[in-house]
């Protein structure tokens, strides 16, 4: 059973930063990639990074050179760190993996982290 706990988010004035956390179980998480979600008030769920088991990432515009998705094998957790964060990233943030069971692939969230930027 594949599990995906966010930690970490919280309530940051414009400018700050914070790291959040996500640790995974039920899969072999050396070999899966592992990505971060947000979802604003009103909107649609939305890409922000990604990081593959070798570490190859890759980020949304609108957050790339503030925010760094990294991760540690060896404590099947994925982090975001983000730099310099707006108002506009206040959102509820999820973390993401998709796993091949049988013939399909599929989708796993975490159950999320608020993140508040307000000053």
């Amino acid at each position: 059973q594949v599990q995906l706990v966010e930690s970490g988010g919280g309530l940051v004035q414009p400018g700050g930063s914070l790291r959040l956390s996500c640790a995974a179980s039920g899969i072999i998480f050396s070999f899966n990639a592992m990505g971060w979600y947000r979802q604003a008030p009103g909107k649609q769920r939305e890409f922000i990074a990604a990081i593959t088991g070798g570490g190859r990432a890759n980020y949304a515009d609108s957050v790339k050179d503030r925010f760094t998705i990294s991760r540690d094998n060896a404590k099947n957790t994925v982090y975001l760190q983000m730099n310099s964060l707006k108002p506009e990233d206040t959102a509820v943030y999820y973390c993401n993996t998709k796993k091949l069971e049988g013939r399909s692939v599929n989708n796993y969230w975490g159950q999320g982290t608020q993140v508040t930027v307000s000053s």
